[in-house]
């Protein structure tokens, strides 16, 4: 029998990636592809980088092989019914119509549009940290903060599909602007980059997660409050979704997750915090099972199991 394939692409804050995924979710390594994004991208320049990753992946695929869809997952906020993305890392994409560019460039396969969050979650309910629970939190803590959500085994119903952004809820307990808005969103405190940003207005000289990490191996004491700080927050904001939705876990990804185990130990510490409310605890907060594949995966999911998704 012929190889179902689904191409995958992931458009992030910081890079553009595209693979082939076969129905076990296993990604081809040949076939992947990936180019860096950014705030200071030209439009032009995405569109680029959009085309020599999907066009890559495309012509990897291998002799007698069937290309069955194209699952693409974005950062947010999207608007699922017009196939355009304003990723807010993104700033010179606005309402872009990011499926009808790679429907163009795979003109002979249906192409289905989530958000990244989204993906993560369908991915981890498929394969990774969250195979056999019923109700998911997927959060990547990257460049951003996104989020999606598995309830009942299928992603949530959402209209604009933009269900489960838990990056722009409002943590207790913090004030940090966001570009958003609000005040105090998950994404201002916990993100990668404002994570940094916080810790060098304390004094710290490091400029990157990388740094950050390094830092708090060593014990600087700086990296220590600021990744204690992130994994309050993300746990506040776990405890929340789950007071709300009554989850099973939340399955964390995304580089910045990586920065300290540290990271996770606080975040279990403060949902902890909700005593009274034993469905809440009961929430287990766990690390992608899936490294850094997991959006690829999911997006590949809008296609190999479509009838998870609304």
């Amino acid at each position: 029998m012929p190889t179902s394939l689904a191409l995958a692409v992931d458009f992030g804050g910081t890079k553009v990636e595209a693979a082939l995924v076969d129905d076990a979710g296993v990604v081809l390594p040949a076939s992947r592809h990936r180019r860096p994004t950014g705030p200071t991208a030209t439009s032009d320049e995405l569109e680029q980088a959009v085309r020599e990753v999907v066009l890559g992946a495309r012509d990897a695929l291998p002799d007698g092989a069937v290309l069955v869809g194209v699952g693409v997952g974005s950062a947010g906020p999207i608007g699922v019914a017009e196939g355009t993305v304003s990723p807010l890392n993104v700033p010179v994409w606005r309402d872009y119509p990011l499926a009808t560019l790679v429907r163009a460039l795979v003109p002979d396969a249906p192409v289905v549009l989530r958000m990244d969050g989204v993906c993560i979650a369908l991915a981890e309910h498929w394969i990774g940290a969250g195979r056999g629970a019923h109700n998911l939190l997927g959060m990547i803590v990257s460049t951003g903060v996104g989020g999606g959500l598995v309830l009942g085994d299928r992603a949530v119903p959402s209209p604009t599909g933009n269900g489960g952004h838990i990056g722009h809820i409002e943590v207790g307990g913090f004030e940090d602007p966001c570009p958003c808005g609000g005040r105090g969103c998950l994404e201002a405190v916990a993100s990668g980059p404002r994570t940094v940003a916080w810790a060098r207005a304390q004094g710290f000289t490091g400029s990157t997660g990388e740094d950050l990490a390094a830092a708090h191996a060593s014990g600087d004491p700086i990296a220590l409050a600021a990744v204690e700080r992130a994994g309050t927050a993300i746990g506040r904001a776990a405890a929340s979704a789950s007071s709300l939705l009554d989850l099973d876990v939340v399955a964390i990804g995304g580089g910045f997750s990586r920065v300290s185990p540290a990271l996770f130990e606080r975040a279990r510490a403060a949902l902890a915090e909700r005593v009274t409310f034993g469905f809440v605890t009961r929430t287990r907060i766990v690390p992608s099972a899936l490294s850094d594949e997991g959006p690829l995966v999911g997006a590949a999911a809008l296609i190999h199991r479509p009838h998870l998704v609304v």
